[in-house]
């Protein structure tokens, strides 16, 4: 089983907030790919990271979805999507081995 994690920004790089129904469109999409989607939204969680000499933040809701095995071309291609979608040059999307308890 793998936890695949998807970090959305909050705001564009204009500092322009998304609107929900794009979180809310993501959530949807995945539910029907996965069966299922959890988001963490009511608080953003924080990002931090160095970018030319400065540390640059960076808001963002994360999306998970649990599944049996990775389909590595259907992810590269939702990335791109959401990457365009959130306007975003780099848009993180990682892979978790899960063991269930």
């Amino acid at each position: 089983m793998y936890l695949i994690q998807i970090l959305l920004p909050v705001y564009d790089n204009e500092g322009n907030k998304f609107e929900a129904e794009q979180y809310t469109k993501v959530r949807l999409e995945l539910t029907e790919a996965f069966g299922g989607s959890t988001a963490y939204s009511r608080a953003p969680a924080e990002g931090l990271w160095h970018d030319a000499g400065k540390v640059t933040k960076d808001d963002i809701v994360i999306v998970e979805v649990m599944t049996s095995s990775i389909n590595k071309k259907w992810w590269a291609r939702y990335r791109k999507d959401l990457t365009e979608r959130f306007k975003q040059e780099l848009l993180v999307i990682r892979a978790q081995k899960l063991e269930t308890l």
